[in-house]
């Protein structure tokens, strides 16, 4: 799953450098994904009214559903 969201995010960022993946899989049933971004990168990313990333959280839920585990998507902003 963390390669289809390095997949999907990188289409949309421009300082692919920046970003960072943190998974949290303390529970294998229960699995936390979070992407830090550029503060540049965070509306590319979003969309408009968060369309691209409900998206992403959509086909994240459909790829999570097949593995039998619950996937979590959290987009943050660089600080």
């Amino acid at each position: 799953m963390l390669e289809f969201v390095k997949f999907v995010i990188e289409q949309f960022a421009e300082k692919k450098d920046k970003i960072k993946y943190i998974v949290d899989d303390a529970d294998s049933l229960n699995i936390t994904i979070t992407v830090v971004l550029d503060k540049d990168d965070m509306g590319k990313v979003i969309g408009r009214q968060g369309r691209i990333a409900k998206s992403i959280r959509t086909l994240l839920r459909a790829i999570s559903i097949k593995q039998n585990v619950k996937c979590n998507l959290i987009i943050n902003e660089e600080e």
